[in-house]
C-alpha cells in the first residue's frame, strides 16, 4: 500500500526521521574522538551506574550500529504510517503520543529486565548479606573476594542491559492506524496476500509475546518494549476517545 505525504501533514514525521538518520551518523563517527553515544544516549537497566532518566527519551533516536538494516526498517515504518497518524491526531497530539509510548516502552523494557535479573540479585544481596563468605571463584583467577568486588561485578553486569531504538514507538503507529484505520488493507512483504490493519496488528502483538516469553538465545530484538509501545499507544488512543466522547455528551 502506498502512503503519500502532503505539505500539511509531513514535516514532524520527516523531522524524525532525519533526526534518526543524524544520530546514526553521528554515532559512527563519534568513536574516533573517544565519545560513545550508545554509552551516554543508549537507555541503560536502572540499578546500573550508567543509567539517566533523560536515556527514556534519548534511547529511541539511536540505532544497531553495527548494521543500518535496524535504522531503515523504523524509518520506512515512520514514513509509511507517520504521516497519516500525524493528519489523524494533528501534529501536536501525533509528537505526544510518539514520545509517550516510546518512553512507555521503555519503562516496559525495564521491568521485563527486572523480573529476568530477579535471580542475579537475589544471589547479590545475597553474597552481601553473607560478607563474601567464602569467596566466588568467577574463573581464569578472578574471585569475589569483597563487598566492593560483587558491587563492582553487579554494576558491570547491569550496565551491559541496553536498550535502543525507535521500534517501539513505530509499533505504537502501527497500532494506531490498525484503530483508526481497522479495515484497511495491507501487504507483507514477499506475502501476496491483503490483510486487514487490525488483523496485522493482533498477529503482531501476539508474535512479539510469543519471542519475548520464549526468550530465544540468538535474539536480542527487545520485544517487551516494543509490546510496550503497543500497550502505552493503546492506552493512549482510549484516554483521547474516552475524553472526546466525554465532551460530544
Amino acid at each position: 500500500m502506498g502512503i503519500g505525504l502532503d505539505k500539511n501533514g509531513s514535516s514532524i514525521c520527516i523531522h524524525l526521521i532525519i533526526i534518526n538518520v543524524l544520530f546514526w551518523g553521528a554515532a559512527q563517527l563519534l568513536p574516533k574522538i573517544d565519545i560513545d553515544l550508545y554509552g551516554l544516549l543508549g537507555l541503560h537497566y536502572w540499578s546500573g551506574t550508567d543509567f539517566k532518566p533523560y536515556q527514556f527519551v534519548t534511547y529511541m533516536f539511536l540505532h544497531d550500529p553495527n548494521s543500518i538494516i535496524h535504522l531503515l526498517c523504523n524509518m520506512f515504518n515512520l514514513y509509511m504510517f507517520g504521516p497519516i497518524i500525524e493528519r489523524t491526531l494533528g501534529k501536536n497530539k501525533f509528537l505526544i503520543y510518539y514520545f509517550v509510548t516510546g518512553i512507555g516502552a521503555g519503562i516496559v523494557q525495564q521491568l521485563a529486565w527486572a523480573y529476568d535479573l530477579i535471580p542475579f540479585t537475589a544471589e547479590i544481596n545475597r553474597l552481601i548479606e553473607s560478607g563474601v563468605n567464602p569467596p566466588i571463584n568467577l574463573g581464569d583467577g578472578q574471585f569475589l573476594s569483597t563487598i566492593g568486588e560483587v558491587n563492582a561485578f553487579a554494576n558491570d553486569f547491569y550496565n551491559r542491559h541496553l536498550t535502543i531504538g525507535a521500534s517501539g514507538a513505530v509499533f505504537a503507529l502501527l497500532l494506531a492506524f490498525g484503530m483508526f484505520y481497522p479495515n484497511q488493507p495491507l501487504f507483507i512483504m514477499f506475502i501476496p496476500i491483503p490483510i486487514k490493519a487490525k488483523y496485522m496488528v493482533i498477529g503482531y502483538a501476539l508474535l512479539e509475546l510469543f519471542c519475548g516469553v520464549k526468550n530465544f538465545s540468538f535474539d536480542n530484538v527487545a520485544h517487551f518494549a516494543h509490546l510496550g509501545g503497543l500497550l502505552f499507544g493503546l492506552l493512549l488512543i482510549l484516554y483521547w476517545k474516552r475524553k472526546n466522547a466525554r465532551r460530544i455528551g
